[in-house]
């Protein structure tokens, strides 16, 4: 999937409409821009619904606590 989009003079991008297919995004979705060497990273901003359940079974050995940190 390679598509473009131009920087308008207001300095707004839409984004095209395959990829907005693709990834399932809709309008009013919140995004966060990420920047990374030459270019930036667009990822939208999870809901905390879909963030619950995320580390279950994560193996908690080892942890790292504050005290541990420099």
């Amino acid at each position: 999937m390679s598509a473009t989009a131009t920087l308008s003079s207001k300095f707004q991008i839409s984004i095209p409409k395959a990829v907005r297919d693709a990834k399932g995004w809709c309008a009013g979705q919140e995004f966060v821009f990420i920047p990374k060497g030459t270019g930036v990273l667009v990822v939208p901003v999870p809901e905390l619904d879909d963030l619950r359940g995320i580390a279950r079974g994560a193996d908690k050995t080892n942890y790292r606590d504050r005290d541990d940190r420099y």
